[in-house]
């Protein structure tokens, strides 16, 4: 559904990208029609869903079985899948028995199956032995080697001296999807395959280990294969520094597909603790792409004391913030955690020295507590007057971190309903031919709908004396970073992100439905909430629910980031709500509503 939100949504949540619908030229189909899938598609999901119209006087079937539709014509049935070509006939028959109206759609699909098969015959699969990029590691780190080959093989990997055996896994666990919480299928599933090996040892040594060497053994027959990358155990007295050139998005693993920690911000400095492809890992525990970060060799370790704190308030871009200045040696990493009126900042290889602390009667600080819970952190809690968060930025001026807390709008306390002065951005999701958004049962693209929901909501908060910032106002192609990076340098008081929903393959598409909203910082959870119920009760609609979730457009940190999913568009009987001119008007006064109380009762 979004390319904007990051390519684990783009496979999640949006299939349907195309080329031909522009938002002025879209014309309902007259005939059989199918949106999804495409006449050939591939994935790995058990069951799939087929999203179409036809004329509605007619009969729809698959594979001669005929297919509920709604009152419009729309249809959605989820068909399961077996593993290889699966072939579906999708046909309409006209209802007076005209041939001439009768058309005719075939689809394959093919299924693959989740996880890599080990080869029928004897051998092994050489892109799965461990490691396929070079990999790099401190001494005494547990090492693990993985291969799939033959079932009834032995195999063994000899690496340095060493030669390791490597045994069958006996259980391997299959966790779901992050998306299998969108489908109400979040549950691991326990296998026993057959083909899958391992062995786990530590090096004590600093080395360059080379490429591993894998053994298979099959009674007189033997195959030996090196793996694609190489193995060093680094030395620790020798280590190299990362200084971060940008800021740079820091993860718990050595790919997009591990977690995001708290961006570093730049300037940061930290030992290289460990290589994987084109990914480091800092001694603080984060992992970063190389192409962030400028590689230099020194004797010592970046660290810093940690003494004097004070806070004052300043006034940038028509917004108050309390600036937090703690003073360091060495710029270190960081991380944050946001609470109910907390706000934690951890420094990573600090010594706390902190004796005095200063913070100014007119900033949003009650107090300041810190501990150093071990030797390589500290951790400073600080306590906030105001139980809402606004947002808060963060940088290295030199080695010098300043914090930003943003102070609340300000909102006319006698004047409720008003939104004098406030600033909300909204994000009218996807745009142009090139970024449809999920797409109905008709093709209708949701880049359309979410425009003319944005251009309504934008009216109804400007008539309440809201100033509101669009990121489109037209069918323009524009990217995720200009979208984000229009939120992080207007600072609104708050940004919301339209959009329409759609769900990965093994979705339901005729019974799922309702309005879903999406949080990521703390600070944006209770507006989220607050909203995605406002709308639920007053409309009537069906709560699809409020998620925390990494997508792009809520991650920014300057405010308070929510982005909305007003209905499924696969959905064939909330499609018809969904386009309806009346009901997106009385959606957008909505919205527009739930705002202003979320707002007027935060005064």
């Amino acid at each position: 559904m979004r390319r904007l939100m990051g390519l684990f949504w783009v496979g999640v949540l949006s299939f349907w990208l195309a080329t031909a619908t522009g938002a002025q030229s879209f014309v309902p189909p007259t005939e059989l029609h199918l949106t999804y899938p495409p006449l050939q598609h591939t994935t790995v999901s058990d069951r799939l869903f087929f999203i179409g119209t036809a004329p509605k006087s007619g009969q729809v079937s698959i594979n001669d079985q005929v297919i509920n539709r709604s009152d419009a014509g729309h249809f959605a049935p989820s068909l399961p899948l077996q593993v290889g070509t699966n072939k579906f006939q999708i046909v309409y028959k006209s209802a007076d028995g005209d041939r001439r109206q009768d058309r005719q759609i075939n689809v394959a699909v093919t299924r693959e199956p989740r996880l890599v098969l080990p080869p029928q015959q004897f051998g092994l699969i050489k892109d799965a032995l461990f490691p396929v990029v070079n990999v790099a590691r401190l001494p005494e780190d547990r090492i693990c080697f993985d291969a799939i080959a033959t079932p009834t093989a032995t195999v063994s990997v000899k690496i340095g001296d060493q030669q390791i055996p490597l045994l069958p896994r006996r259980r391997n666990v299959q966790l779901p999807p992050n998306s299998s919480v969108l489908t109400d299928n979040n549950l691991a599933i326990e296998l026993s395959p057959s083909g899958y090996f391992r062995g786990c040892t530590k090096f004590a040594v600093a080395a360059k280990m080379g490429q591993p060497e894998y053994e298979v053994r099959l009674g007189d027959r033997v195959i030996r294969q090196k793996a694609i990358g190489s193995l060093e155990i680094l030395d620790p007295q020798d280590l190299q520094v990362a200084e971060i050139t940008t800021i740079a998005d820091a993860r718990t693993g050595a790919s997009t597909d591990f977690s995001r920690l708290t961006p570093l911000p730049q300037g940061t400095k930290a030992l290289i603790t460990g290589r994987q492809g084109n990914w480091l890992r800092l001694d603080y525990g984060g992992w970063v792409r190389d192409s962030l970060v400028q590689i230099s060799v020194t004797a010592d370790q970046p660290r810093s004391l940690v003494r004097a704190i004070d806070a004052k308030p300043v006034k940038n871009r028509g917004n108050v913030w309390t600036e937090i200045k703690i003073p360091l040696e060495v710029p270190v990493p960081i991380s944050i955690v946001q609470g109910d009126r907390l706000f934690t900042l951890t420094l990573h290889n600090v010594t706390a020295q902190t004796d005095t602390i200063a913070i100014a009667p007119d900033t949003i600080i009650n107090k300041v507590d810190w501990q150093q819970p071990d030797p390589d952190k500290a951790v400073y809690t600080i306590q906030l007057k105001p139980k809402q968060q606004w947002g808060y930025k963060v940088r290295y001026q030199g080695s010098n971190l300043i914090v930003s807390l943003k102070h609340p709008p300000a909102i006319a306390k006698q004047n409720t309903g008003s939104l004098q002065g406030v600033r909300i951005l909204i994000d009218a999701g996807h745009g142009s031919a090139e970024d449809l958004g999920a797409r109905g049962p008709t093709g209708y693209p949701e880049k359309d709908v979410t425009l003319i929901t944005s251009k309504l909501l934008e009216k109804e908060l400007q008539q309440r004396g809201a100033i509101v910032i669009m990121t489109r106002t037209d069918d323009s192609d524009i990217d995720l970073a200009p979208r984000v990076a229009k939120i992080e340098q207007d600072e609104p008081d708050l940004a919301v992100s339209v959009h329409y929903n759609a769900l990965p393959d093994d979705g339901d598409a005729l019974n799922t439905s309702g309005v879903g909203t999406f949080w990521y910082n703390y600070q944006a959870q209770d507006l989220a909430k607050f909203i995605n119920s406002y709308i639920v009760r007053k409309l009537n609609r069906p709560d699809y629910g409020v998620y925390w979730n990494n997508l792009a457009l809520v991650r920014p940190t300057t405010a308070p980031s929510i982005l909305l999913e007003l209905g499924f568009m696969i959905n064939p009987v909330e499609f018809e709500w969904i386009i309806d001119p009346q009901q997106q008007r009385l959606l957008a006064k909505t919205i527009a509503d739930g705002i202003t109380e979320w707002l007027n009762a935060l005064t």
